[in-house]
């Protein structure tokens, strides 16, 4: 199961956000490029970024970040928030990302999306699915929908999306484990669908859970950052056979 090292920015600055509330904002010293080297020099190979800026605007506001950081930086990079248009895509893989990470869009334009993944190909693009109490919220959690998550993953899973990282709202940035029973479900429903968790990792055991749950990845952010988890014991854990 591979690790997935997270960087939010709001106001050109690592944050992570408690249940997904932007009232409940802990901003951290480090700058997202110094982070990124950080997780680069410890070993890790991707990195998941989101322009929370971007996610309540819906429009791509960090931009310059994601291009510092994939130009110093050899990490395999997926961005998210904003993204709404033709042009935002490509500039966001102009600026050196890898992978999209799309969510709201899913929702509100299907249309878009599916001439995104035409164009592009599903690989290049992360399924985003934030999910409270069962159903899909959107637009940096900020709007609730009456969505169900399997039946929105399933549908874009048909529609050639390969992989989707799935966020439970209320147990993100709050430490208090992942909504382990949902990854299981999702992954015994959608056979071929590579899942990865997101949302409340705490601790190694979180992860040992996860991995025998059968998830392909899991991002990990405010353990990280409150120094829950280490770097080195994070990448001795993907590492282990």
């Amino acid at each position: 199961m591979e690790i997935i090292p997270a960087i939010d920015i709001i106001d050109g600055n690592c944050v992570r956000l408690t249940e997904g509330d932007f009232a409940r904002q802990t901003t951290y010293g480090s700058t997202p490029l110094k982070m990124a080297k950080r997780f680069e020099d410890a070993g890790f190979r991707r990195l998941h970024m989101v322009d929370l800026d971007g996610a309540k605007r819906g429009t791509v506001v960090n931009l310059p970040i994601l291009e510092s950081v994939a130009a110093k930086t050899d990490l395999t990079i997926d961005f998210g928030g904003g993204i709404k248009t033709d042009q935002d895509i490509e500039a966001v893989f102009d600026a050196g990302a890898q992978m999209v990470n799309l969510g709201s869009i899913a929702v509100r334009d299907p249309v878009k999306l599916r001439s995104w993944i035409e164009r592009f190909g599903g690989r290049r693009i992360l399924l985003a699915a934030d999910v409270r109490d069962g159903k899909i919220s959107t637009d940096g959690w900020q709007e609730n929908t009456d969505l169900e998550i399997l039946a929105f993953l399933c549908g874009w899973f048909e529609g050639g999306i390969t992989q989707a990282f799935v966020t439970d709202v209320d147990r993100d940035g709050a430490m208090k484990g992942p909504n382990v029973d949902l990854y299981r479900k999702i992954v015994n429903t959608i056979s071929g669908l590579k899942l990865i968790a997101s949302g409340g990792v705490s601790s190694l055991d979180d992860l040992i859970t996860l991995r025998n749950a059968g998830c392909h990845g899991a991002i990990v952010g405010k353990a990280i950052y409150e120094d829950k988890l280490s770097l080195k014991e994070l990448i001795e854990f993907q590492n282990a056979r």
